[in-house]
């Protein structure tokens, strides 16, 4: 239920929409999975990310520009510091596309998560305009006619040419670090609506799949098919972090190589979203604790020779369906072919469009960063990461007199780091309840009693069938000494879970869809995974035998004790 005042309880905190009032943790969940800093919601998400989702909607003709609220940000919703994502317009989304519809949308997007208000208890007379299905269903032959995403490489190129061009930060004036980190915020905001509408096509060409495979009576192939696709960003530097486990660590070719990775994926790394989070290249022990887990992994486990199968079987099971649709019409053959391009396309294409965005968010980074140490040394603040406690409207008033701000940062970061310790609606009608009323985390119970024979239901992410041990990991940078051929369990997953993968002989997620990161990473290493199992973590008991199913998306738990088995 809603909270009836509606007035933000924090700073950074926003006006829940009245038009489209539902909002979900879900994808929010795994873009910013903890409470966003103040000056990373305010440079990025709350600020350019907002006026970059409605660019998107009105680029692909779901809405008109009147038809969102004036007064307050209708896209993305802030509260308790929780990134929020507006789960009614991507429905209405779903209710103009034509071939789409709000349950859809739900599936892709949102998983199979419990409290959802179904579409039919909030839908508008206003849901349904000829005008913008029209205007979509142009899009959507984009979509279907689209062959390769140029534009995407042309943005990379254009990062990297200003990465390559960063100015010496240690020689620039507080306010020109400023200034530097304030350039990038249109560019976040180009780059953030044509994330939305790239991931946007990759939900529409999995969904148009997913519809062909349930005619022909086969929907377990759709995950098949859209696997094993290559050039997809995310996994490579799992890739490189494979190479190097293959070296000693004290040689001169590891310490090379590691220098290079740090260069090409130095952004990346847990929660990378937010400003004020360590990355691989500001802390290198991250990935060097990656590494070391993948060290014990036999070669034969290498991502190469795992998606060298997945694409042979992706061919398999397209020849297959193609088979199957010998007899039928040309109308439903055009539809699977284009579907099945849109969906290598964009799926591909979603993870360059989000790597270019955190290539966007580190500069910012590496700015603010210098700013922070600064102030950390002459005692304005009592460390570097408590610059990221100001919203981006006072940094200039930070730097004209930051004395005048230490006891105002002091005690917002307390505030803050009391955030983390309470656990977020999923789904909220409205401005949920402040966020002092929500469960603390440490007196939530919301797993299941483990017992032998157990099946927990998700989605399906990445098709396959693996037994083994569950490690159950909180905290990528503490792998828990999972070891080649255990099932990685896991909250939630980014970029700094995915060299986890490789040593994994599948994996499991408490949240997620069709569409995120975890699923499209798995397919491309071809591990076999479950996503949306509800409380998998704290139900599955750490060192238990468990089967992981990823074309039924069951999880199934086998043996309590692994020395049962």
């Amino acid at each position: 239920m809603g909270h009836a005042t509606n007035q933000p309880t924090w700073v950074i905190d926003t006006l829940a929409s009245e038009k489209y009032p539902i909002y979900s943790r879900a994808n929010a969940g795994e873009v910013c999975p903890d409470p966003m800093s103040p000056l990373s919601a305010t440079m990025t998400m709350a600020g350019p990310g907002e006026d970059g989702y409605r660019d998107a909607f009105i680029a692909a003709g779901t809405f008109t520009p009147d038809e969102f609220e004036a007064d307050r940000p209708n896209c993305i919703g802030v509260f308790g510091g929780y990134m929020y994502l507006n789960m009614s317009l991507a429905r209405i989304y779903g209710v103009r596309m034509p071939g789409m519809s709000p349950e859809m949308v739900d599936e892709q997007y949102y998983g199979d998560m419990p409290g959802i208000t179904p579409y039919a208890e909030e839908a508008r007379p206003t849901d349904e305009n000829a005008d913008r299905s029209e205007q979509l269903a142009g899009y959507l032959g984009e979509l279907f006619t689209t062959a390769d995403l140029p534009e995407l490489r042309a943005d990379r190129d254009q990062m990297w040419r200003r990465i390559e061009r960063r100015p010496d930060l240690a020689k620039l004036t507080d306010q020109e670090l400023v200034d530097h980190a304030r350039a990038f915020m249109p560019m976040f905001r180009r780059l953030f609506c044509q994330h939305i509408l790239i991931s946007a096509g990759a939900g529409f060409g999995i969904g148009t799949v997913a519809g062909v495979c349930d005619a022909i009576g086969r929907p377990e192939l759709t995950m098949t098919l859209c696997s094993g696709l290559g050039d997809v960003d995310s996994a490579a530097p799992s890739w490189a972090m494979w190479e190097l486990s293959r070296l000693d660590e004290d040689s001169d070719e590891y310490r090379a190589g590691f220098d290079d990775f740090l260069r090409r994926f130095g952004s990346r790394g847990p929660n990378e979203w937010d400003l004020h989070s360590n990355t691989w290249g500001t802390d290198p022990m991250l990935p060097t604790v990656a590494i070391r887990a993948m060290r014990p992994a036999p070669d034969a486990d290498s991502p190469q020779a795992r998606t060298e199968l997945r694409i042979a079987e992706r061919e398999q099971a397209t020849a297959t369906v193609r088979e199957m649709l010998t007899g039928a019409d040309d109308e439903t053959k055009g539809t699977f072919e284009a579907g099945l391009q849109c969906a290598h396309v964009y799926a591909a294409g979603r993870e360059r469009s989000k790597t270019n965005c955190i290539l966007l968010v580190h500069e910012m980074r590496l700015s603010l960063r210098e700013l922070g140490r600064r102030h950390a040394e002459a005692g304005h603040i009592a460390e570097l990461d408590q610059i990221f406690m100001l919203t981006e409207r006072e940094l200039d008033g930070f730097v004209r007199e930051p004395t005048s701000f230490s006891d105002l940062i002091s005690e917002r970061e307390q505030t803050w780091r009391k955030m983390f310790d309470h656990v977020p609606p999923f789904v909220t009608n409205g401005a949920p309840e402040p966020w002092t009323t929500w469960p603390r985390r440490d007196a939530v119970a919301d797993g299941q009693e483990a017992v032998v024979g157990l099946e927990l239901t998700g989605i399906s992410g990445c098709p396959g069938v693996a037994r083994g041990r569950a490690r159950v990991v909180l905290d990528p940078a503490d792998p828990q000494g999972l070891e080649p051929g255990e099932i990685l369990v896991a909250p939630v997953t980014d970029p700094a879970w995915t060299p986890l993968f490789v040593p994994a002989a599948a994996v499991v997620v408490d949240v997620g869809a069709q569409i995120t990161h975890a699923v499209i990473v798995s397919r491309e290493l071809g591990l076999p995974c479950v996503v949306s199992v509800t409380g998998a973590t704290k139900t599955i008991p750490d060192g238990a035998i468990i089967e992981v199913d990823g074309g039924t998306g069951t999880v199934t738990i086998i043996s309590l004790d692994a020395a049962d088995e």
